[in-house]
């Protein structure tokens, strides 16, 4: 079902066909970095005025695929890297954008080789400071990292295991389709929310506020589509789920709905700027909140559309009525 009142989506900027932008952080000036899974790359995408599209700036190649990124601190990123397809050796990196200005190399700094446990890296979030979970789509695991305020090694544990999480090896789809995929946290209600795709779940647990582990048992959201990540607005209660290969935003009520009904806010008709769409953030200027969203596309790298054309993968600025 499409809801009545429109979103106006722009192209901040193209990026070239068979590029797979995977996830974002938005920065505190409204500038965005994008992880491009396929290229192993990181950019950085500067604030967009909505006049015309800006020019991106490559940031650093990694050596294995990059993923989830997530701001720990000011301006201080952490990325996953994994190869989830071959040898899945999993790293987390702590990049230092505090002065940096664009074009300038970075040092990518390794605070974590996972071991042999981790499948394939996906998603992350922070649920307490200086805490991150990540999502592992092929182990069916949401792991926890606590860095340390000394700079020391950080430590990573299981934070959840549970069937809801387990991805589907029998499935055709190629590439093999991920089981948990996105992960956000909601401050105000301890809420940690994730998507598995290949079981078309939106789930949810709760969080403990003092020890930062699960509090009881996983409860189904909604389902039904092959959601991947999502952006949370806890004043309207809703969440906008990307479904990749769907190429639609999903707008989904944060309390369980058993109909799982599903809300179609962009992509009914279908829209050729959101073809595979990956992730979303919202924008950090004023009143941006839960109305302004950048959302990262592969352009249907993943899933070509009907008429099998692939488009340039994009970075998109949505803004919802």
């Amino acid at each position: 079902m499409a809801i009545d009142h429109a979103a106006t989506v722009q192209t901040v900027v193209d990026f070239p066909e068979h590029y797979f932008l995977e996830n974002l952080a938005v920065r505190s000036d409204n500038s965005v970095l994008v992880t491009v899974l396929n290229h192993r790359q990181l950019w950085w995408v500067p604030p967009f005025t909505g006049a015309e599209p800006v020019r991106p700036v490559l940031v650093h190649t990694f050596e294995r695929l990059v993923t989830g990124i997530v701001e720990t601190e000011p301006d201080v990123f952490h990325v996953s890297a994994t190869d989830g397809y071959t040898t899945h050796e999993s790293s987390l990196h702590r990049v230092d954008l505090r002065g940096w200005s664009p074009g300038e190399p970075v040092r990518p700094e390794t605070v974590l080789t996972f071991d042999e446990r981790v499948r394939a890296l996906n998603g992350s979030c922070l649920i307490a400071e200086r805490t991150i979970v990540l999502a592992d789509s092929f182990a069916g695991l949401i792991w926890r990292v606590d860095l340390p305020e000394d700079g020391g090694p950080a430590q990573a544990r299981v934070w959840l295991r549970h069937p809801s999480l387990d991805h589907d090896p029998d499935n055709p789809l190629t590439p093999p389709q991920p089981g948990v995929n996105g992960v956000r946290f909601a401050p105000r209600t301890k809420f940690l929310y994730y998507t598995s795709t290949a079981q078309r779940l939106f789930m949810r647990v709760r969080v403990d506020p003092v020890t930062h582990d699960p509090a009881g048992e996983p409860e189904f959201v909604s389902g039904g589509t092959m959601a991947d990540d999502f952006c949370l607005d806890e004043d309207a209660g809703v969440a906008y789920v990307t479904t990749h290969r769907q190429n639609t935003i999903d707008r989904v009520p944060l309390d369980p709905r058993p109909d799982g009904t599903r809300e179609i806010a962009v992509g009914d008709p279908f829209d050729e700027r959101v073809i595979g769409p990956s992730s979303a953030a919202w924008g950090r200027g004023p009143g941006e909140y839960g109305r302004v969203a950048y959302v990262t596309t592969d352009g249907g790298t993943t899933s070509p559309p009907p008429d099998g054309r692939i488009r340039p993968a994009r970075l998109l600025r949505i803004t919802f009525s």
